[in-house]
Parts: structure tokens; C-alpha cells; sequence
């Protein structure tokens, strides 16, 4: 399921998808970490963004 990068919502914010690049690629960017390390923590832990970036945060130390 594709992502509309058009519409604006509040659901859309609180997750990240694994299958769009350019959210893996920001999500990585915005927490200092390799893409393939953020597609790790979603394989992990789910894709909730909240969680994600309490284990990115573990992840720098």
C-alpha cells in the first residue's frame, strides 16, 4: 500500500512505513542512523514511530 504523499493526516505521522524510501531515508536522517539499521528497528519493534525513536535514541548511545 502506497503512501499519498498529498494528504496530510495525523495517522500518517505516527507510524513509518518501511516500504516508502523516502520515510526510511528521513527517519534515518532526522535520528543519525543508516537506513538499514532503521529497517532493522522496524522489523524489531513495529513501525510506531514513538517506539522507533526511543530504540534509535539507544541506538546512538
Amino acid at each position: 500500500m502506497a503512501d499519498d504523499t498529498t494528504k496530510r493526516d495525523f495517522r500518517d505521522r505516527e507510524r513509518v512505513s518501511a516500504d516508502e524510501e523516502y520515510e526510511v531515508r528521513y527517519f534515518a536522517k532526522q535520528h543519525r542512523i543508516t537506513p538499514e539499521q532503521v529497517r532493522e528497528l522496524i522489523s524489531q519493534h513495529g513501525n510506531a514511530r514513538k517506539t522507533l525513536e526511543r530504540e534509535a535514541r539507544k541506538l546512538r548511545g
